[in-house]
């Protein structure tokens, strides 16, 4: 036998080989989908602690742009001007409660008082007219609505449920978005890391995407809640509707949730200026549309023009889908949560898949 002469291949081998691949490819592909699946379903049921991160990640996010703008603003350093405006914020709410709580206290409890006597008023004003009386077949009884409104607010569905819950959820969100914001380039940079490193790149520059707008859509966001609750809470004043504080603060919170937050704030101060007269309802559905004109074409636009342009029907189809999915939380994260999808949808598919360049003008 020659030296030079290779050995030869059995018929079997050669058709074997191609199938031990194949097979090989099958059980890898079949190992990825069932981790992908168990995935899915940890994440499902995790949906809660998920949806609290998100939460400490926002906050984490507008403690960081505030910190930034006070530090260039200043020249001092960033992790200063981020403790400087932790101890002003906690100033801020701890000042405002020690001198507004015994009033808010108060008003609550009147307003869970007021709300099923005006749903009364407003039943037997609506029986008394045959048109409207299909109408009031529709209105909850007014022990439900105190159910509701009791439990709307302290159940958000992220993590902790009920009134010490609800002080949980804000505890976890402050202490971890302070960690977040004191060291943001420690858990970026460990999440890049999962990333293969070609794309790490433009991981960074998608994060960084994700956090500008976020931070810029945050900052509008604040300054619109405090301008709407106290335009509502001086406009109340001034019509004479009762518990004008506590509608306002309200209605300033619920700003944070475009189109169904301030429909949900003008029910009970609807409600309440009815039980006074009917008019008086007018004029408090008046105040309110007249705040959102403004807030719609006014502040709304200063908002989206440094961060990412939401078109309202997507606004609104998503906090349906998040709503569905995942409650009073899914609502009031939901337009976040879409501003940071459309990020990954525009430079990750549009731009890097499909090679569509997207210009500042088509990103409305």
């Amino acid at each position: 036998m020659n030296e030079h002469t290779s050995p030869a291949v059995h018929p079997r081998d050669t058709e074997g080989m191609p199938k031990r691949k194949l097979m090989k490819r099958v059980a890898l592909i079949d190992g990825i989908a069932v981790l992908f699946i168990l995935g899915l379903a940890a994440a499902w049921f995790a949906v809660d602690a998920l949806l609290l991160i998100f939460a400490c990640i926002l906050f984490a996010v507008l403690l960081y742009k505030l910190s930034a703008l006070l530090a260039q603003r200043t020249g001092m350093k960033r992790q200063i001007a981020l403790a400087l405006v932790v101890l002003l914020l906690f100033a801020v709410i701890g000042l405002g409660g020690w001198a507004m709580a015994p009033q808010i206290s108060e008003q609550s409890t009147k307003l869970a008082e007021a709300v099923p006597k005006s749903l009364e008023k407003l039943q037997e004003f609506v029986k008394e007219h045959p048109l409207l009386q299909r109408v009031a077949s529709e209105l909850p009884a007014p022990e439900d609505a105190v159910k509701q409104m009791s439990s709307i607010m302290p159940n958000a569905g992220l993590f902790f449920t009920g009134i010490f819950g609800a002080i949980g959820n804000v505890a976890i969100i402050m202490v971890v978005g302070i960690y977040f914001a004191a060291s943001p380039h420690l858990y970026t940079g460990g999440f890049i890391k999962l990333i293969p490193q070609p794309k790490r790149p433009r991981a960074r520059q998608v994060m960084q995407k994700m956090g500008d707008n976020l931070s810029s859509w945050l900052l509008g966001t604040s300054v619109s809640m405090l301008i709407v609750g106290v335009v509502t809470s001086v406009g109340l004043s001034l019509l004479g509707v009762p518990l004008a504080l506590i509608l306002g603060i309200i209605a300033g919170l619920l700003d944070f949730v475009p189109y169904v937050g301030p429909i949900m704030a003008g029910v009970p101060a609807v409600l309440i200026a009815f039980s006074i007269s009917p008019d008086m309802a007018l004029y408090v559905v008046l105040l309110f549309a007249g705040i959102q004109l403004v807030q719609g074409y006014v502040l709304q636009p200063m908002i989206e023009s440094r961060a990412v342009d939401l078109p309202p029907a997507l606004i609104i189809a998503m906090q349906l889908v998040f709503g569905t999915l995942f409650g009073f939380a899914g609502v009031a994260l939901a337009t976040p949560m879409t501003a940071a999808l459309k990020v990954l949808v525009q430079m990750l598919y549009v731009e890097d898949a499909l090679g569509d360049k997207i210009e500042e003008d088509d990103k409305s």
